[in-house]
């Protein structure tokens, strides 16, 4: 099974639109759907926090501590699908930077649910 990381915005989080941590996110990686070609074990959901300075110190830091490096990172649909967009980073260039810090494949996206 794929071990996945998940980044989130915490805007949403925080503002309540439907993303409580991410059940959506949590349950399309479980069932193989949405961006999922199968189901998937989530070892890290991290926070996205504005304007996205702790992002790549925070992956880090869930993978030394869980000791699991995860063969994906998604970037959730609340964060690349965001109405307004983000006012500090594109998703493309938000998940162009992790892949270049990680080594590790950034998804654009989660699932398709409402």
């Amino acid at each position: 099974m794929e071990k996945i990381a998940v980044v989130g915005c915490g805007s949403y989080m925080d503002q309540g639109y439907g993303c409580p941590g991410e059940w959506r996110c949590l349950k399309a990686a479980a069932l193989g759907e949405g961006k999922f070609e199968e189901p998937a074990a989530v070892v890290a959901f991290i926070k996205c926090e504005c304007p996205g300075r702790t992002v790549l110190p925070a992956l880090g830091m869930a993978a030394k501590i869980s000791e699991i490096k995860p063969d994906k990172i998604y970037l959730s649909s609340c964060l690349v699908n965001a109405r307004p967009g983000c006012p500090y980073t594109a998703p493309e260039d938000l998940a162009a930077l992790i892949e270049d810090k990680t080594g590790t494949q950034v998804i654009l996206g989660t699932h398709d649910y409402h």
